[in-house]
């Protein structure tokens, strides 16, 4: 039940790297460009635009 707590407090990076991801594989997984992961990746999800992290979350979450 609580096991997404705190998971927007996490930083882009952190969370991708648990997940064993290059900046280059999210990129391709969720069809962005590999520049767009890098600008992000060290802000909180919870501060990375809506349109972003809504692609974001699904990936990273599971």
């Amino acid at each position: 039940m609580f096991s997404s707590f705190g998971f927007k407090n996490k930083t882009v990076k952190e969370l991708r790297k648990n997940k064993g991801f290059t900046a280059k594989e999210l990129a391709l997984q969720i069809n962005v460009s590999e520049s767009l992961i890098l600008r992000v990746d060290d802000r909180k999800l919870k501060h990375v635009p809506d349109p972003l992290q809504s692609k974001l979350v699904p990936v990273l979450k599971d």
